[in-house]
Formats: structure tokens, sequence, C-alpha cells
């Protein structure tokens, strides 16, 4: 193996080294002996690229930024070269501090490094704890009181414990930043900037990150000094050992195909990714019913409830994990046999994450994706930026697009002009289906994706945005003394059905009480864009909506 380093590019004092280095065993890298025997006993002989290109580094007290994918390593890469320096120092950490500090995005991830210190610190007399939201502060607090070597924390909980006083962070030896390009992601970039004038000037600082955009370029400037680069794989690339495969099919039929799937005995252990935390929690429910053992994990569940559901998918009480990104990069599970997106990331390098939860520690692995025809734009994101294109399954059951779209041409919004259309309206000119604006005088509808207004007064908005679609009716809704609309009763959602008893029919043809009218107004027109019992005047709709 060999392997070289590269220029950092970050200032005109970052490392550069042109010789290549081979280290093939974990008895090459000048590890104490505790730690030797607790890499043993892990089970492990062979460092893998980033250990051993890092390792070495980091003994000697250097700064580092190392770009590597989840699965690779880091961990084990950063963790083991830190026991050994705090065990070299011997310092006590002062009361409320800690002598290393790692930042993490997710509790998850945090959970996972702690596992790791404990695993590789066996043998050694150093403590260690974590600190995450979700779950009650009082054990945290108590931890650090008389300060404590290593802490591994979530910036959220980290920064409310420094305002309250029971943390400080004079003490601290050793900085990591890991998963930077994620913490950023998630909206970090303010904490950080909060946490990191705390720390002593004189430390040694490692940032971790699976791609390198500006914003973590940016940031890796401000915190290195003189760092050395470490790059074992090409930025937001997959791994080779993972075998990709591509389904077209229609959102209707996902379901039924994830399950067709799941009974196949190749499919052991898989982790199903949705792109929102109702999803997760429907779908879960869903294979459920379909005879899968299923747990879902999101960030709406508490950490126990989140820690419960991981603990049953790693000892295989259930065989389906259900995810929302903010666990594709703090599940450490071995013998994932498949990844399954369920829905394409809007972002594309979490597809990277999203599958290197499995094929990991040399292991090799499945990822699937499905993709309906409104998901066409995110997959042609995700192979411009893995640099591939997927494999496609052509002979399944649920074939949602019947042909390969992604040679179709794009217009000007993006959208492929062979297959225009679908259940989302993205139709121009066709009343009722496009985000268009309201041109009548009053009445017409404005279906808006991002949540703006009809230009006529009292038009029917619909906002594809979160939460089910708002009604008003044809005039603005008035409101009582006590912040009640008036004229809108509820009915327990259910709706008398057109030409029933429900509404009286007001003189203009408006709707009544809320409910659909069974007669017509004047002129016969539609006035909020909902069936009429009457005719429409010159098949002209007032209302400007479709009839569905």
């Amino acid at each position: 193996m060999t392997l070289a380093e590269k220029d950092t590019g970050l200032n005109t004092s970052t490392h550069t080294n042109n010789t290549t280095t081979e280290l093939t065993l974990f008895a090459d890298l000048a590890l104490t002996a505790p730690l030797m025997q607790a890499v043993k006993e892990s089970g492990y002989e062979r460092p893998t690229p980033i250990q051993a290109r890092a390792i070495p580094h980091l003994l000697q007290g250097r700064d580092l930024l190392g770009l590597a994918q989840t699965g690779t390593g880091k961990t084990a890469a950063f963790v083991l070269p830190m026991l050994q320096r705090l065990m070299e120092t011997k310092k006590r950490a002062a009361p409320k501090s800690m002598r290393a500090l790692i930042l993490t995005p997710t509790r998850e991830l945090a959970v996972q490094i702690l596992e790791s210190l404990k695993t590789y610190g066996r043998h050694l007399p150093l403590r260690s704890t974590q600190i995450f939201g979700g779950v009650g502060q009082y054990p945290q607090v108590e931890a650090l009181r008389k300060g404590i070597d290593i802490v591994v924390a979530t910036p959220g909980r980290l920064i409310d414990l420094i305002q309250q006083g029971h943390v400080k962070l004079e003490s601290a030896e050793f900085f990591v930043l890991d998963e930077a390009d994620r913490m950023l992601d998630m909206g970090f970039i303010r904490d950080i900037r909060r946490i990191t004038p705390l720390l002593p000037k004189q430390r040694q600082t490692l940032l971790f990150s699976a791609t390198m955009p500006n914003d973590v370029a940016d940031l890796a400037k401000g915190l290195l000094k003189d760092p050395v680069r470490v790059e074992v794989v090409p930025q937001s690339t997959t791994a080779e050992r993972i075998d990709q495969k591509l389904y077209f099919v229609a959102r209707g039929h996902k379901r039924a195909l994830l399950a067709q799937l799941l009974a196949t005995p190749e499919m052991t252990r898989a982790i199903v990714f949705t792109r929102t935390k109702h999803g997760a929690n429907r779908l879960a429910e869903q294979l459920e019913k379909d005879g899968f053992g299923t747990a879902a994990i999101h960030g709406n569940k508490s950490q126990g409830a989140r820690q419960q559901a991981l603990n049953a998918f790693k000892n295989g009480k259930v065989k389906v994990l259900v995810a929302t990104d903010i666990a594709a990069r703090g599940i450490d599970v071995d013998g994932i046999s498949h990844v399954v997106n369920y829905e394409l990331p809007m972002e594309p390098e979490a597809y990277v994450h999203r599958i290197g939860r499995t094929a990991r520690a040399g292991a090799t692995g499945v990822a699937l994706s499905f993709c309906d025809h409104e998901e066409r734009g995110l997959l042609r994101d995700i192979e411009r930026i893995t640099r591939m294109k997927v494999p496609v399954v052509a002979d399944h059951a649920f074939i949602g697009v019947p042909e390969d779209p992604r040679n179709a041409p794009l217009d000007d919004e993006g959208i492929p002009m062979r297959h225009r259309g679908g259940n989302r309206g993205q139709h121009k000119g066709r009343p009722g289906q496009g985000a268009r604006k309201a041109n009548g005088n009053g009445g017409n509808r404005n279906r808006n994706h991002g949540g703006g207004n009809a230009s006529g007064h009292g038009g029917e908005n619909r906002n594809h945005g979160n939460g089910e679609p708002r009604r008003a009716d044809h005039h603005q809704a008035q409101h009582s003394p006590h912040g009640e609309r008036q004229g809108r009763p509820q009915h327990n959602g259910n709706r008398p059905k057109q030409g029933g008893h429900g509404g009286q029919n007001r003189q203009d043809g408006q709707r009544q009480d809320g409910h659909r009218s069974g007669g017509r107004g004047q002129g016969g027109h539609r006035q909020d864009g909902h069936r009429s019992g009457g005719n429409r005047q010159g098949g002209n709709r007032a209302g400007g909506g479709h009839s569905r």
C-alpha cells in the first residue's frame, strides 16, 4: 500500500509531504502496549488507509485535516493517538473542564465515538463522558464537576452547559471537529464559532470531513495551524465495495417493491432512508403490518427511543431500520447487507453518506435506490457528484417510468420535457395544475409550492409546504372577538358530498358554513374552485380550479 500526502492549500505554511509510506500492520504505528492489546482484542491487525496515514502525524502533535468517507475507520484514526498522547502528558483537567473535546453533529455519532473510546482505552486509566440533548443534564454536569479527560459533545447542549457555568474549556489540549461538513449542513456554524474562542490557543486540532466545500475550507483555515492533509478517498465518491442499483418506480408502488425485496433471503439487515420524519414513522408502521420487524429513528424521537431502536437493530431483534438523514452518519452497525433509498435525498452528498452505512470494515454491501418521476432531477445531481451512472434494474414488477428518463432534455426550470406533469402539478397554461399567478377578478385559485398568495381577493391558495393545505372561502373569513373563525364549523373531517343537504345555497353561489353547495350561483359560475351543482356559464370556471 503506497500512500502519498497532499498539500492542503490552506495557507503558505501548510505541510507538504511527497514521500510515500507503507504501513501494513498496527505494529508499524508505534502504539503503546495497552493500545495494541485493545486493538488486538477488537480483532484488528491491519490499519485502514486513513489510520495508516493519520496516526503517525498525530502522534507527533500535528494538526490534521482528514478527508474520508464514513466507514473508513477515521474514528480510530484520531482516538488511538489521542489516548496515547493523553497518557504521555499526564495532566489533570481543571474542575468543570476536560483535556480533550470531540465535537459531533448528532447524538448517535457521539454514542458511537464514546464506545470507541471505551473499547480502545479499556486498559488505560482515562475517563470519558458524553454531552448531548434529549436527556437530563444532571448526570452530565456531575461527570464534569471534578474535571474529566475526554468529552464527546454535540454543540447545542455543550453551549447550554457553558452558559449555565457548568462547563469550561480552559484545560482542553485536543480539539476534534468530526463530520465538519455535516455540522455546517445542520446549521451549527454559529455554535462552532462560539465554542472555538473558548479553547486554549495552544492545542492540537483535528478536523475530519467527508467532503470539502468552500465553507469547510474556510473553517479549516481558521482552526488549523500548519496542518497535514490526509485524503484517502476522492471527495463525494462512493465505496467500490458497494453494489449500487436503481429502480425506476412510481411513488405508489414503492412500498410494494420494498416489501418484495425485503422478502428475499439475501436482504438480512437493511436501513431504509426517507426524507421526512412523518414518512419514516408511516413506512415503519406499514412494514410492521407487512410482517417485517421494523424500527424507526429520527430527530423527533427522544434519545432513549432512538437508542432503543438502534439497539434492537444492532441485536437483530428487528430486520429493518427506517431512518432520516440525521442517522446517515451516526449509525455504525456491522453486517448491514442493504441500504435502501426509499426516497432520494435532496442534497446529493447525503447519498454518499447514506450508502456508506453498508460495506463497512472491509465488507461488501448493496445500495438500492427508488426513483419516481419527480425525483429525476435529484438523481442527476447524485450521478453528477458521484461521477457515475447508477445501474438500472429494468425487469422488476413495479416499473413506474417506461424508459430511462435521464436522457430526456430539461426545460428552463430543470423539468424533463418528455415527462412533464404528474401529481405535483408542474404544467403551464393548464388551469389548476401549475404554479401560476391568479389573474381573474376575485376567486381564482393559486397553487403555490412556496407559499405565495393569489392576486385576486379571496382566492384559494394551496401551500405545498409542511402540514395540510389550508382552504379559504371566497371572501375573507371573519373572526370573532375571541380569535375564532366564524362560518367554518368543524365536521370531524367529513364534508357532505356534492349535491347533499349540507350547506344552504347563497344568492351568489358561494359556499356557506364550509359545505359544498348543491345549487348553482348567480350566472352558474363556480365561485371557489370546487364542484357546484349548477352549470358553468360558457364553460368558464370562476374559481379557476380543476375538478378532481
